[in-house]
C-alpha cells in the first residue's frame, strides 16, 4: 500500500510509519510538527506569523475582514507539495482540523486530498465535533474539561475545543465525514461519542515502537525518582497543578528517600531521555485511558500515573495494575505515591507488568497491521 499520514500527534504517526513500512508499506507523513515537541515529519507545514508583531497583525486583519493570514499560508504551503500528496491508496487524518487552519481553508485542502487519492479515514484523536459536544453533555465523563467545569480555567482557554461548537467548524465536521470511509478511535476517551455512529470503524490501540524504547529493571535500593513532565500550555488541562501540591506533600514526608524530576516544555528528543533514571512518571489525571507520553513511559517500565480507569480495566482483562489511576485530587494521589514509597517491591513488579502490556497490546508492527486490515474493509 502507498500510505499517506497526515498531521502528527505525541509521535502516533511516527511510529504507525515505523511499523507499517516494517510491513513492506511506502509511508509519508505530511503536517506540523506538534508545536515545541518538534516530530519528524517528511513534508513539514509550518503555522506561520503564530508569535510576535505578525500574530498581532494576524489578529487585527482577522477581526477587521475575517480573513485568515496563517491559514492561507499553510494552504499555500500545502499547494506546493499537492503533486507529492496524490494517489495514494490511503490517507488518514489525525484529527477534524489536522493543519489548523480556519474551516474554509482546511476544507480546501481536504477536498484536494479527497478528490486525488482513493480512500481517506479519520482518526479520532484529540478534540473533535464528536468528542467535545460529549464531553459537555456528559459532565460525570473524565475529560480535559473538568478544570472549565470547576472553573478553574475560563472558556476563553478552551477555543482549541469550544471551536467545533462553532457553525463553520460543524460544517467542516460534516464536510469529512461526508467524505472520509470511516472513523477510527485511538483510545477509550473517544470512544463513548464514537459508539453506534455509522461510519465508526472501532478503536485501535497507539503504536508504540519499544525497539525504540529501552527498558531497564528498576532498582530500588536507594532514592525513589519521581518524574513530572509538564507542557506549560496544558498545565491546568492535564492536572499538573494537581500532581505538583501531591509532589509538596510527598517531599515534605519522605525528604531523604525520594528525588523529585521536573522539567518543562521541552522537545521530545529531549524529554524521552529526561525520565531514564525515573521509578515514577506523572502523566495526566483527566483521561480514562492512556496517552501517548504514558504509554512510551509504560513501555520503558515505569509507574506511571494516568488514565486507567474501570473501562480501561475491563477491555484489557487487566488482572494485576499495569499502571496507577491518576484521580483529579492531591490527597489520593499523595497516598498513591507514598503506598509505592513504601512498598518498594511493588515498583518493580508494576514497572515489569507495565512493559509487558505494552509489548502485548500495543506493539507498532501489530498494531499497524490492525490498521491495515481496517483501511482495507473500510
Amino acid at each position: 500500500m502507498d500510505i499517506l499520514l497526515i498531521g502528527e500527534y505525541s509521535r502516533l504517526h511516527n511510529s504507525l510509519k515505523e511499523g507499517l513500512v516494517a510491513l513492506g508499506h511506502r509511508v509519508v507523513i505530511c503536517g506540523p510538527k506538534d508545536g515545541f515537541k518538534d516530530y519528524p515529519v517528511d513534508f513539514p507545514i509550518e503555522k506561520k506569523w503564530d508569535s510576535g508583531w505578525r500574530k498581532k497583525i494576524k489578529v487585527g486583519v482577522h477581526r477587521l475582514t475575517g480573513f485568515d493570514i496563517s491559514s492561507w499560508l499553510t494552504y499555500r504551503q500545502f499547494l506546493r507539495y499537492k503533486s507529492q500528496l496524490s494517489g495514494f491508496d490511503v490517507v488518514q487524518l489525525i484529527n477534524e482540523n489536522s493543519f489548523y487552519c480556519q474551516p474554509d481553508f482546511e476544507q480546501k485542502i481536504l477536498g484536494y486530498l479527497f478528490a486525488h487519492n482513493q480512500k481517506v479515514v479519520l482518526l479520532s484523536c484529540g478534540y473533535d465535533g464528536y468528542y467535545v459536544p460529549y464531553a459537555l453533555a456528559h459532565r460525570e465523563f473524565k475529560s480535559p474539561l473538568w478544570p472549565y467545569f470547576e472553573g478553574k480555567l475560563a472558556a476563553k482557554d478552551f477555543d482549541s475545543a469550544f471551536k467545533f461548537m462553532a457553525d463553520d467548524f460543524r460544517q467542516l465536521h460534516q464536510f469529512i465525514h461526508t467524505n472520509v470511509a470511516g472513523v477510527i478511535a485511538s483510545d477509550l476517551d473517544y470512544e463513548p461519542a464514537l459508539l453506534g455512529r455509522e461510519k465508526y470503524l472501532g478503536l485501535i490501540p497507539n503504536p508504540i515502537n519499544t525497539h525504540k524504547m529501552a527498558c531497564a529493571p528498576l532498582s530500588v535500593d536507594q532514592k525513589i525518582i519521581i518524574f513530572h513532565g509538564i507542557n506549560n500550555e496544558n498545565y491546568l488541562k492535564k492536572g499538573n497543578d494537581i500532581f505538583e501540591a501531591a509532589l509538596a506533600v510527598i517531599a515534605d514526608r519522605y525528604r531523604d528517600r525520594v528525588e523529585i524530576i521536573t522539567v518543562r516544555s521541552v522537545p521530545y528528543a529531549q524529554y524521552i531521555n529526561a525520565y531514564d533514571r525515573a521509578h515514577i512518571v506523572l502523566d495526566q489525571t483527566y483521561a480514562m485511558d492512556q496517552g501517548y507520553n504514558a504509554l512510551e513511559a509504560m513501555a520503558k517500565g515505569k509507574v506511571v500515573f494516568t488514565g486507567a480507569e474501570a473501562s480501561f480495566v475491563q477491555r484489557y482483562g487487566i488482572e494485576e495494575p499495569v499502571n496507577v489511576n491518576a484521580v483529579p485530587n492531591a490527597e489520593a494521589i499523595a497516598e498513591q505515591l507514598a503506598h509505592l514509597i513504601e512498598n518498594p517491591n511493588e515498583i518493580t513488579a508494576m514497572g515489569s507488568r507495565a512493559r509487558a502490556f505494552i509489548e502485548r497490546e500495543h506493539h507498532y508492527v501489530a498494531v499497524a497491521q490492525q490498521y491495515v486490515d481496517v483501511w482495507t474493509n473500510a
